[in-house]
Formats: structure tokens, C-alpha cells, sequence
């Protein structure tokens, strides 16, 4: 009878427990799976990140390149208006010398004829028949003089023939020259295609990977950060090593007044939404791919390297706190550390940074506050 008793109350514990656990199983199942598949989605996302950042990369390497090629392939363009400009001044000598050439001919001509002329007579016996001394020295000083003219006339012809060969060989030699770079140009431009080509091959499998419009965000808030990571870098670079030599003003006196730093039409403004609650803080200048990107105002290049969201970037200070940003360059023509004056060019519009389209990014930066540039540049 107790034994009886005791199993009744045993199971009258454990039943519910057991009935509880047999209803737990199929929840405990679902969270699993459910766990089981946030860990794949989790996988996925960090193989996506990692692509990601490999696509990246490539798109860096790519676009460091076509700056490399597009800052070449200016130099060369360079060289050919120097070579032409040569050519056009070595040409100019040319006609030069072949008119005074001809000139000479033309005397030397007319100065053997009088001599042929004057070879019939005697010329030691038109001397001794002269009555007086003062004859005789006249005749001795016009046939000196006779003689040293033609003398001069022909040392200056072969002096003048020497220099329209010389001439002729420096012309060669450019002519020469103008087709080496002229395939230079060729091959480089057909390089830059070729990069840039890649890169939109590169930038199209990025585009594909972006899944939504809150890791687009993301992207911009980190891309943002990175540039004020940048900035604040190149600050203390400046603080820790000013140029004594070189004072920089700000760009208070100027307001108003700085130079375009680039032609064409503003595409987007100050203060409007660019995604989600990210705004600009800057401004985006559509361009000529090539075109110029010209400093605003005299300063010093802190910072001119690729940035991730920004592409090909430089930053120049201007002094008392002010800084300007220039982005999505095709290439730079400055380094960190080289002083630029107003309006001087300091790189190439472009597309790096994954632009759909040639552009300039533009900021102006007061103590890392972002400045609207209207109020600062005439447009």
C-alpha cells in the first residue's frame, strides 16, 4: 500500500514536468533552427563584408592606377605642346636662314660678277701706273676692302649654311621625337581605357553587393568618419610640423571671393539629403573628365592620397583653422607637404571613389566644422 502510494505521488510530481517537456521540444526545435539560420544569414553577411573589402581593394589598386596613368598621360600631353612649340620656333629659324641665305647668294653673285668683270685688267699694273702716292693708296684700299668684303660675305654664307643644317637636324630630331610621344600618348591612353574598364567591372560587382539602404548609410556615416579621421590626421600633422617660413591667413579676408575649383555644374548642394538622415557636407561639381581641379586659396597639401567613399583626395591647409577638401579625383598632381598658390591646378576631375560619373567633391572645413562653400566661392 505505501509502496503504491509512492509511485502515485512520483508520478504526480514528474508527470507535469514530463508533460511540460513534451510540449517545450517543438519551440526548442524552432529557436534552434531559427538560430541556426541568423548563424548562416551572420556567415553570408561577414563572406559578403569580406568580398567586399577585397572588391575594395581592387577598386583602390585600380583607381591609384588610373591616376598614375591619367598624371603620365598629362605630363606627356605637356611634352607634345612643348615639342610643337620647338618645332614651330625651329621652323621660324629656318625661313629665317634660308631668306638670309638667299640674300647672300644674291650678293656673292653680284660681288663674283664685278670681280670676273675686273679680272681683265692687270691689277698690279693699274697699281704701279699710278702717278701719285695718294692714287696709289686709294686703289691699294679699294681693292683691300673689295677683298675683304667678299671674304666676309662667304665666311658668313658657310657660317649660315652650318646653322640651317644644325637647324634642320634639331627639327628631325623633334619631328622624330613627336611620334615617340604621340605613341606614347596612344598606348597610355589605351591603358587608361583599359583601367578604367576594369575599374567599372570592379565597381558594377560592389554596386551588386550592396543589399540595402541601411548598409548604404552605413557606408556613407563610415565613409564620412574616415574623411574626418583624415582631416583630424592631417591637423596634427600640420601642428606637429608647421612651416616656419610660410605664414597661412585663413580664408576670413577672402570670403566671397576663392577661386572655382572646378568648371562645370553643381550637382548637389550644401545641406541636402544625400541618403536615409546622412546629408552633404559639401558640394559635388559635375566635370569633364581631365579637366582641372584648382586649389582655392594659397595654402599647404596635408593630406593627397585614396580614401575609401572619396577615392583620390587632397586637402590643402589654409591657416587659422580653415581647410579645403577636394575628392573623387582622376589623379593628383600635388603631394603632402607642397605649397600651392590660388587657382593652381592640384589634380584631375574623375570618378574614383565608385562615381557613376566625372566629378569634384567639395568641402570647406573650419576647425573640422563642414562650411556651405557658396557662401565662400562666386559660382
Amino acid at each position: 500500500m505505501k509502496f503504491g502510494v509512492c509511485c502515485l505521488l512520483i508520478l504526480g510530481v514528474l508527470w507535469p514536468r514530463f508533460c511540460y517537456a513534451q510540449t517545450e521540444d517543438p519551440q526548442t526545435a524552432q529557436l534552434e533552427e531559427l538560430q541556426r539560420e541568423l548563424a548562416e544569414r551572420q556567415a553570408r553577411l561577414a563572406e559578403q563584408k569580406a568580398s567586399a573589402k577585397e572588391l575594395e581593394a581592387i577598386l583602390k589598386e585600380s583607381e591609384l592606377a588610373i591616376g598614375r596613368v591619367a598624371r603620365a598621360l598629362s605630363n606627356t600631353r605637356n611634352e607634345l605642346q612643348t615639342n610643337r612649340n620647338e618645332q614651330s620656333s625651329l621652323k621660324a629659324e629656318r625661313r629665317e636662314l634660308q631668306a638670309r641665305i638667299s640674300a647672300q647668294q644674291a650678293q656673292l653673285s653680284a660681288q663674283l660678277r664685278s670681280a670676273y668683270m675686273a679680272g681683265n685688267y692687270d691689277y698690279a699694273k693699274m697699281l704701279f701706273n699710278q702717278e701719285d702716292a695718294l692714287k696709289f693708296e686709294r686703289v691699294l684700299t679699294y681693292y683691300q676692302y673689295f677683298s675683304k668684303a667678299r671674304q666676309d660675305a662667304i665666311s658668313l654664307f658657310r657660317n649660315d649654311i652650318a646653322e640651317l643644317v644644325t637647324v634642320t637636324q634639331r627639327l628631325e630630331e623633334a619631328e622624330r621625337t613627336l611620334t615617340q610621344l604621340l605613341s606614347r600618348q596612344e598606348n597610355q591612353q589605351q591603358e587608361l581605357s583599359a583601367r578604367q574598364d576594369d575599374r567599372k567591372k570592379t565597381l558594377d560587382q560592389i554596386n551588386r553587393q550592396i543589399i540595402s539602404d541601411a548598409q548604404a548609410v552605413a557606408s556613407l556615416q563610415e565613409n564620412e568618419q574616415a574623411l574626418i579621421r583624415a582631416i583630424e590626421a592631417a591637423e596634427a600633422a600640420r601642428a606637429a610640423a608647421r612651416s616656419a617660413e610660410v605664414t597661412l591667413v585663413g580664408l576670413d579676408q577672402v570670403k566671397g571671393n576663392l577661386t572655382r575649383p572646378a568648371q562645370g555644374r553643381v550637382q548637389r548642394l550644401f545641406g541636402q539629403r544625400r541618403q536615409g538622415q546622412v546629408r552633404w557636407k559639401g558640394i559635388v561639381i559635375e566635370g569633364r573628365a581631365g579637366s582641372p581641379v584648382n586649389a582655392v586659396h594659397d595654402g599647404k597639401v596635408l593630406y593627397a592620397d585614396w580614401l575609401k567613399g572619396f577615392g583620390l583626395v587632397s586637402i590643402i591647409d589654409h591657416g587659422e583653422g580653415y581647410m579645403s577638401v577636394y575628392g573623387h579625383n582622376q589623379a593628383l598632381l600635388k603631394q603632402a607637404g607642397d605649397m600651392v598658390r590660388s587657382g593652381e591646378t592640384i589634380g584631375l576631375v574623375g570618378q574614383s571613389g565608385g562615381q557613376a560619373y566625372p566629378n569634384l567633391y567639395f568641402e570647406i572645413r573650419h576647425k573640422g566644422k563642414a562650411l556651405n562653400p557658396t557662401g565662400w566661392i562666386a559660382f
